[in-house]
């Protein structure tokens, strides 16, 4: 895969916000809790201090990351996906060749994956074995409980 983040508009503006956010309400409440910490007193006994210092950091990564995913992103317009094949953004329906069980997945960039919501990464093992394959055809998908065989059975958008 290439370092591209591939993100639907709804999906950006959901990153955009995200970050907007953080770098406003995340920060100022990070800040408020270390100052209210560090007005408890003793800073190298202060569990909260150091708690509050700890959740800042993560505040600040998670922004960094949000950044990185927004730097390398590239939209993508849906009127031009290819449903022949499965690919970035088509829903695919597929039955599980052992057991005859079918269900429809969305295939979406690694930012956007929710599994709850049936959007499975391009990245994931399930995508990789997913990608490029035409409706009939058999999907071998490796799983950690072993190798999985799945047909493709519908390509929409």
């Amino acid at each position: 895969m290439s370092s591209y983040n591939y993100l639907t508009k709804d999906g950006y503006k959901r990153i955009s916000e995200e970050l907007d956010t953080l770098k406003t309400d995340g920060r100022k409440k990070a800040a408020q809790d270390i100052a209210e910490a560090r007005a408890q007193g003793d800073l190298s006994e202060n569990a909260e201090y150091d708690a509050a210092k700890d959740a800042q950091g993560m505040l600040e990564l998670r922004i960094n990351e949000l950044e990185k995913i927004l730097a390398n992103a590239r939209m993508i317009d849906e009127d031009n996906i290819d449903t022949s094949k499965c690919s970035i953004l088509t829903n695919v329906t597929i039955k599980n060749v052992k057991n005859g069980r079918e269900a429809t997945y969305k295939l979406v960039s690694e930012s956007e994956a929710d599994l709850k919501a049936k959007k499975i990464s391009i990245s994931s093992p399930m995508g990789k074995g997913l990608l490029g394959k035409e409706v009939g055809d058999i999907a071998d998908v490796v799983t950690p409980g072993g190798a999985v065989q799945f047909e493709i059975m519908n390509i929409t958008l």
